[in-house]
């Protein structure tokens, strides 16, 4: 009369495949039981109470009609959900529940409401609507076995006695526990076939988080991100935006290549990248590539904040790596290598052609444009610490940074001869309130930021210049 949890059995069949899937160390799970396997075992169990109760003058004789009823519906129900059109309906499994319902109430109200069989049969439809629809079935399977048990009561008049012989008590009572014990124990196999499935759903997740953050290191991070939330869609495409670009490179790298080994160089090499892609990220920079000693950021996509401030915010960047640049500086020089460093950066902003270029199977997410060849042009034509800048560059940051016109220049692509800048400082750094200070000659190098010191740290720099200080002075009286 009823059908065992669909929604369920559908979930654990998914589950058990996924499983199945993983390969031979994975949980095996016990497959529920099908809906036209537990409405057999419902409806032969009433027709047990059936032919118990009439052996026993319980009901009417004429019931034993309903025994072939209760025998042949499962097949017929199971016919009509998979052989015809009703196949397609949705939540067919729910209707045919209401149907077991109403049979479920026409045979109460037949008994005249003997009150074990009665509850027994409610019992098994109770259970199966709550396991299979929830509160909404119970209430639906409620109302429709209620009124079939009303209009078969109105029909046939309630029963002389409300109480069934023992025997049939005792089947009725038996049939309906193994119903529910069967039902319970496939469900029970569902739930733990689902929680073994939600375990390695949870476990595969954790392995494609792992996987990404492999994967990111290989993508500038805000491509990673607009990837993996599905903000960009990973595909030939292209568009024209104005961009902020930078180069930068090494002086004196190739001269240091021929003196150190491979692995010392490497390990140099990857400290500077390393340190400077921290400072593109804090300003927000797109890593474009590293060549060589090179590295081109661009800013603009696949995020901006604005022509103005992505301009801004490329010098910045620039000004920081200079000044950084002294810090790495001073580190390997106490590691012995005594080539002078020094890095050169040219900036350009334009319009440029920026997407994914490549092969369906291998691409690159890059820019191309005059505003390229330009910023590249800019860094090699700039001397050791110096950064060059394009006119339109200029003019969007020249009002927080101070810049010194370095003439013209004639490039590849512009009609017109280019005008280009030099970049001094923050006009909020310079005179004699700034923040930052440098000194450098040999045997002495001084760098000073002091919006980054803390008192505590202040304290030990003036007692360590202090120190210098009176040194300086004692070696000078003495000669």
């Amino acid at each position: 009369m009823m059908s065992v949890p669909a929604d369920l059995r559908n979930a654990s069949t998914s589950a058990v495949k996924s499983m199945a899937a993983e390969g031979p160390g994975s949980p095996i799970a016990i497959p529920p039981m099908p809906d036209y396997n537990g409405r057999i075992l419902a409806y032969t169990s009433t027709a047990a109470i059936i032919v118990t109760g009439v052996l026993q003058g319980a009901f009417p004789q004429q019931l034993l009609w309903l025994v072939a009823g209760a025998l042949i519906w499962p097949h017929i129900a199971h016919a009509l959900t998979r052989k015809t059109f009703l196949r397609n309906s949705t939540r067919i499994r729910h209707k045919m529940l209401i149907v077991d319902c109403v049979f479920g109430g026409a045979f109460i109200g037949c008994i005249g409401l003997v009150v074990i069989p009665s509850l027994s049969v409610a019992l098994m439809l109770m259970f199966s609507c709550l396991i299979v629809g929830g509160i909404r079935q119970w209430l639906l399977g409620t109302i429709f076995m209620a009124a079939a048990i009303a209009i078969a009561v109105a029909i046939l008049g309630p029963a002389d006695g409300p109480h069934a012989p023992l025997l049939t008590m005792m089947v009725s009572i038996l049939s309906t526990g193994l119903y529910i014990c069967v039902t319970a124990y496939y469900s029970h196999q569902q739930a733990r076939a689902l929680m073994q499935a939600k375990t390695q759903i949870q476990n595969q997740r954790e392995q494609s988080i792992a996987l990404s953050h492999k994967l990111s290191k290989y993508l500038s991070p805000q491509v990673w991100q607009s990837i993996f939330t599905g903000e960009r869609d990973v595909r030939l495409e292209t568009q024209r935006k104005k961009l902020a670009v930078f180069f930068s490179d090494i002086k004196g790298f190739t001269e240091l290549s021929e003196e150190m080994e491979p692995e010392a160089l490497t390990e140099l090499l990857n400290h500077y990248f390393n340190e400077m892609s921290e400072v593109a990220l804090k300003y927000g920079g797109t890593i474009d590539k590293f060549v060589g000693d090179s590295i081109m950021v661009f800013f603009g996509d696949p995020t901006s904040r604005g022509q103005r401030e992505d301009a801004f915010a490329c010098v910045s960047m620039a000004i920081d790596m200079r000044k950084h640049m002294k810090i790495m500086r001073q580190k390997w020089r106490s590691q012995g290598i005594k080539t002078p460093l020094e890095i050169r950066m040219g900036i350009s902003t334009g319009y440029t052609t920026v997407g994914n270029f490549g092969a369906e199977n291998r691409m690159d997410y890059t820019i191309i444009g005059k505003e390229v060849n330009l910023a590249s042009r800019l860094e090699s034509l700039a001397e050791p610490g110096e950064i060059l800048v394009s006119y339109e560059t200029f003019s969007l940051i020249k009002n927080k940074i101070m810049c010194r016109d370095k003439g013209e220049i004639t490039v590849k692509g512009f009609g017109k001869p280019v005008p280009i800048y030099e970049v001094v400082d923050f006009r909020r750094d310079m005179g004699p309130n700034r923040s930052f200070m440098e000194h450098e000659h040999s045997g002495f190098a001084m760098y000073l930021d002091s919006d980054k010191i803390t008192e505590k740290e202040r304290q030990t720099i003036l007692t360590a210049l202090e120190d210098a200080a009176d040194r300086l002075r004692r070696e000078e009286d003495v000669s």
